[in-house]
């Protein structure tokens, strides 16, 4: 398992919603202080097993960080809170229960191939951003 030292998001590699969401952190993380990896990889998989989540499951997000796994609702408000600007101000959300802002997580993750595709493989990335991914 490699070495962490930044902030790892662990994505559904095929989700169109979930790729792009990691297009928009890049573009929103200027200082690369995160890095990606696909839950179907097998360092994804190495990941999620090395903090006791299942690996059959690929309904969330994972963000580890600090040598801390974080899940679902957490994840977004997390990583608003770590790339600057005025994206640390939707942080305040956590002042919602985690139990209203996971509901909705679900919600969202469940229909989330429906309303926004599915790819057929893994997107690649472009070989200057290669060294971001795990």
């Amino acid at each position: 398992m490699p070495t962490i030292q930044h902030p790892v998001l662990l994505f559904d590699g095929v989700c169109n919603l979930c790729n792009d969401s990691v297009q928009w952190v890049i573009r929103h993380d200027p200082a690369a202080k995160f890095r990606f990896v696909s839950l179907q990889s097998a360092t994804g998989q190495e990941l999620l097993q090395a903090h006791n989540l299942p690996t059959n499951e690929i309904n969330t997000v994972v963000l580890i960080d600090g040598g801390k796994a974080y899940t679902r609702s957490d994840v977004p408000l997390l990583i608003f809170g770590k790339i600057g600007g005025g994206w640390p101000l939707l942080g305040t959300l956590r002042i919602v229960p985690r139990c209203i802002r996971d509901a909705v997580y679900d919600w969202i993750a469940r229909n989330r191939y429906r309303w926004f595709g599915k790819k057929e493989a893994c997107w690649l990335p472009t070989p200057e951003l290669k060294g971001r991914f795990l």
